[in-house]
């Protein structure tokens, strides 16, 4: 971002027209646990607003696990944009923060926002120069390909844990975890819910039950989730 730039913010906000905008921040549960934080992004992103001057109006986040699906804070942000035409300016820490795909970037691109990649010192919008957008392009690619990566290592190990002889999750209804004699996790049948599950089955063959009264009559026999104990 140019002195120029940050100058004419300045100016703006000095006329008592404070630009809005918003904050968006995201991690994976795997960033995390090597050392990345919504924190450190928001610390961020929090100095470089009050510097340009800028109106925060809302602030997005998207905390990702492995058994989530979609990102809630970011369709949220979108639906904020569209709803808040005033709202054009968008700050985030870099690229791979906001895109995981190339159709999030279209998304952004059909807003008509102002985007801010603050560690990367780049500002993103209609008036953008062709070959700025096309660095940026380059960047939004990289970024998918480092989710695809990530994809990859995560298959590879579950199949390497599979290849070991080791289950590599929960154990299914009708087992549970256990570490075998030579020190390997492995699954083996739960000594009480494995005769419900068996007779679950059997119930179900036989036609008389419902998909709800099967529910009922496990219930009944001690048949529960783990987490809920539903």
């Amino acid at each position: 971002m140019t002195r120029h730039k940050i100058k004419q913010r300045a100016v703006v906000a000095a006329e008592g027209t404070e630009p809005s905008a918003v904050r968006y921040a995201r991690v994976s549960s795997k960033e995390q646990e090597l050392g990345y934080s919504i924190a450190a992004q928001q610390e961020l992103l929090q100095p470089y607003g009050e510097r340009l001057r800028l109106s925060i109006q809302q602030e997005f986040v998207d905390v990702e696990t492995a058994k989530t699906t979609g990102r809630p804070g970011f369709a949220a942000m979108v639906a904020y944009l569209r709803g808040h035409p005033a709202c054009r300016v968008v700050l985030v820490e870099k690229t791979d923060r906001l895109y995981r795909n190339f159709k999030d970037y279209v998304t952004i691109d059909e807003l008509g926002v102002e985007v801010h990649f603050v560690k990367e010192n780049f500002i993103l919008s209609e008036t953008s120069r062709s070959h700025e957008k096309f660095m940026h392009g380059i960047k939004v690619l990289m970024a998918k390909n480092y989710i695809d990566n990530l994809s990859e290592e995560v298959q590879k190990g579950l199949l390497t844990k599979a290849g070991q002889g080791l289950y590599p999750s929960f154990a299914p209804l009708g087992y549970v975890n256990t570490t075998a004699a030579d020190g390997k996790r492995i699954i083996v049948p739960d000594p009480v819910l494995r005769i419900v599950v068996t007779k679950l089955f059997q119930w179900f063959a036989s036609g008389e039950y419902s998909l709800k009264s099967l529910a009922q009559k496990a219930f009944e026999e001690g048949l529960r989730f783990r987490k809920s104990q539903k």
